[in-house]
């Protein structure tokens, strides 16, 4: 009975302890807050706020001449930025991800950012998610998303952060990240403006734009850049939609989606990753396994129709706590190329999707309903 109290009388001691150190992040401003988080991380550690941060470590395992090589990433995605002036708790959100990532040890071997750093795609809310980054010790892989293209398509997101299509071989693993948000014109026949162009393609589900592609031209990039790849070796593709269809209304979809899954399906170890969803989802098409990830911004709600059977949705955020069905994660990759994914909510328990649940058809290995936590 004695350890059953003390047992709880902690719990609320640490949540209570907890929520006043957020509190106290809310109202700072960069140099303040970066001078803060560093002095708080030991206490944040002992409070177990250090492995809830807003980073997602990606932990990879690569088959390379018949050696394996452990290395990790850290991830970070969709943060909706606006102008301090507007909001700051978006901004605020990003850098503590930033100190996060920094107090990672040893470093991961690069951060990857998924895309949405801005809301409005504003050259100032780039260039204010550019300024954050910059204070990453590890090198820096972005993706861009529809709410950084569609204000200038693309001109202020190149000058600061290159072309939208890349790739690389790490380790044994091939990366490769497509730009799948790509809108046909609806705003010349309508005649309008970048900020009206912009706010339409934020909407979702204002019915006007047509659903994001990836288009010929990325597609037969796409497909010139695995054809240097034998079909065992391990693939990690990112892209921002889902690359299959999920719900039209709100445009979580990507209209040549399965035109994409043939030209990757042919790879044994191939493994799509995608934001925008901002929400737990897991879905296998073929061979090709998908995970979503968490926003650091807000979660979507599930779609009414269309989430795949394989996802294990979690229950409605709170609606008083903005940080609910928020979060991180990791990425485990084994040296077989599969991959397990583990979603670390803010405060709920963290969720394992296993590799052999996707394998099994959701036969083998179920994970757990990630549900409000008891206390």
């Amino acid at each position: 009975m004695n350890t059953t109290y003390r047992k709880q009388n902690l719990e609320q001691q640490t949540e209570n302890d907890r929520k006043s150190f957020f509190r106290s992040l809310e109202n700072l401003d960069r140099r303040s807050f970066m001078k803060v988080a560093a002095a708080s991380f030991g206490a944040a550690s002992v409070l177990g706020l250090a492995d809830h941060g807003m980073f997602q470590p990606i932990r990879i395992t690569g088959a390379e001449q018949g050696k394996k090589e452990g290395f990790r990433i850290a991830y970070i995605s969709d943060s909706h930025l606006y102008v301090k002036e507007k909001n700051d708790r978006f901004a605020n959100a990003l850098m503590r991800a930033v100190q996060d990532v920094n107090a990672m040890d040893p470093q991961p071997d690069f951060v990857f950012y998924g895309g949405d750093l801005a809301q409005l795609g504003q050259p100032d809310e780039l260039q204010l998610g550019a300024d954050i980054l910059k204070d990453l010790k590890a090198p820096l892989k972005i993706m861009v998303g529809e709410h950084d293209w569609y204000f200038d398509m693309g001109e202020k997101w190149r000058s600061l952060f290159g072309e939208p299509n890349w790739s690389f071989d790490h380790k044994g693993v091939h990366f490769v990240c497509i730009m799948s948000v790509l809108e046909e014109d609806f705003w010349t026949p309508r005649g309008m403006n970048p900020l009206q162009r912009m706010q339409t393609v934020a909407g979702l589900d204002n019915h006007v734009q047509k659903p994001f592609t990836v288009g010929e031209k990325t597609r037969k990039w796409l497909a010139d850049d695995l054809a240097k790849c034998k079909d065992d070796q391990p693939i990690v593709l990112f892209s921002h939609s889902p690359l299959y269809k999920l719900y039209k209304n709100w445009n979580f979809w990507t209209d040549d989606a399965e035109e994409v899954q043939k030209i990757i399906g042919r790879f044994k170890k191939i493994t799509v990753i995608h934001g925008h969803t901002h929400q737990i989802l897991t879905n296998r098409i073929g061979n090709i396994h998908f995970h979503g990830l968490l926003s650091t911004a807000w979660p979507w709600p599930y779609a009414p129709q269309g989430t795949p059977e394989l996802t294990i949705p979690m229950n409605r955020p709170d609606p008083f706590n903005s940080n609910d069905g928020c979060g991180d994660g990791e990425i485990r990759l084994s040296p077989e190329g599969l991959v397990d994914k583990v979603y670390k909510l803010w405060n709920r328990k963290s969720i394992l999707v296993p590799a052999a649940y996707l394998a099994s058809e959701g036969e083998d290995q179920r994970p757990l309903r990630p549900n409000l936590p008891s206390y």
